[in-house]
């Protein structure tokens, strides 16, 4: 039996049908969107939101404030930007690294990340191929010595680019690898602008962490999805890392097969399989309580699967942000607004730094409207127009 089909007959015959009400429910309480502020506030609050979520996308696009803060602002309605960096610099109980995208993610995790940054040192990139052996030791010479060190901190003649999103200067690319090979660590961002530190003395410690196995990797990917998803699919666990898919399909078919987790059809919807853990699905099948508006992200992990977005909430999001400006439809940045479990607008929104307040570009209606969804998209909105200017 091939390990990506699961098509046991124990699979089939144990399957557990769940409306599409019960299976947006399972997935909001999973991210944390059905609480007005599930990690409490403060640093500790950033840091129990990052391992919850399991990585908080990081995206260079300041249109409104970044990805990342927005994300967090989402969960955290007391998040502070330097509530980040706190966690980032000061108790170090986040990292950058790369998941689908770049994106903070656990310290706890870090030996997952491992396996990759030995793949990046033994089989580098072909935009990495150029370095010179000699100007990398020497990079590396220097932060040991001098402390952490940002591109702006070197001085040295610049090149062309290679890349529209390449820098001029050649040490940019020595800075990337030392990254993706795991020898430096992003200690500090100012903005977008990155310093760099020695990893081992940035998290100080005395031993680096045990790389996790191919299969210790596997149950990580399935757990991590199984606690932020709810319900998940070989495609959500494994999105950015399909590579993955076979091992982590292999303990899946051992999961249903001991009981602990089990095959999941959602009603009147086509699509992948799911599995959920049985606990999971005796919640609620709705959510209880007033209806919370939740201004998102397009790199919200609610948004960013498309595929899963729409099979759950029948709502298909457009990022417009490189689409021509005549064949847009929602707008240049496009924020779906979340009120309970129904997405029923969809905004683009501008920040005006320099006027001090924030633009509707483009509001477009996904549900019926009504004056009580204005009305509660309009306080929202006085809301996050306070976050953005803060």
């Amino acid at each position: 039996m091939s390990s990506l089909s699961i098509t046991s007959k124990q699979a089939i015959t144990s399957k557990r049908a769940i409306t599409p009400q019960q299976a947006r429910a399972i997935w909001m309480r999973a991210q944390r969107l059905d609480e007005v502020a599930p990690f409490g506030k403060g640093p500790a609050a950033t840091r129990a939101a990052v391992e919850h979520l399991g990585y908080v996308q990081i995206d260079t696009i300041h249109v409104i404030e970044r990805s990342h803060h927005h994300i967090l602002y989402t969960r955290i309605p007391d998040y502070a930007r330097a509530d980040l960096e706190h966690a980032q610099s000061r108790d170090r109980s986040v990292f950058e690294y790369w998941t689908h995208a770049l994106s903070y993610v656990p310290s706890t995790d870090y030996r997952y990340f491992m396996p990759a940054m030995a793949r990046h040192r033994e089989q580098p990139s072909r935009s990495f191929t150029s370095i010179d052996p000699d100007d990398y030791s020497a990079l590396l010479k220097r932060i040991r010595r001098h402390g952490p060190l940002s591109i702006r901190d070197i001085e040295e003649p610049r090149v062309e680019k290679e890349h529209p999103w390449d820098s001029r200067k050649p040490s940019r690319k020595l800075l990337k690898y030392g990254f993706y090979t795991g020898d430096l660590a992003i200690s500090e961002r100012v903005g977008m602008l990155k310093r760099y530190d020695l990893t081992r003395r940035h998290f100080q410690w005395q031993q680096r962490p045990r790389p996790a196995t191919e299969r210790q990797l596997a149950r990580y990917y399935l757990t991590r999805a199984l606690r932020a998803q709810g319900i998940v699919s070989l495609n959500s666990i494994c999105y950015g890392n399909a590579s993955m898919k076979p091992l982590v399909a292999s303990l899946i078919e051992t999961e249903v097969r001991q009981k602990r987790l089990l095959p999941v059809h959602i009603d009147s919807r086509s699509g992948p399989q799911h599995w959920a853990e049985p606990a999971t699905l005796d919640q609620p099948a709705q959510l209880d309580g007033t209806p919370l508006v939740h201004i998102l992200s397009p790199f919200d992990p609610l948004v960013i699967q498309r595929k899963r977005l729409k099979l759950f909430f029948d709502y298909e999001h457009r990022f417009e942000a490189y689409v021509p400006p005549g064949d847009r439809v929602f707008g240049y940045f496009a924020l779906p607004v979340l009120i309970g479990d129904r997405i029923v607008a969809v905004l683009d929104l501008k920040t005006d730094r320099q006027q001090q307040r924030l633009l509707i570009q483009q509001w477009t209606w996904i549900a019926p409207r009504s004056t009580e969804l204005k009305a509660a998209i309009e306080a929202e909105l006085e809301r996050f127009e306070r976050f953005q200017l803060a």
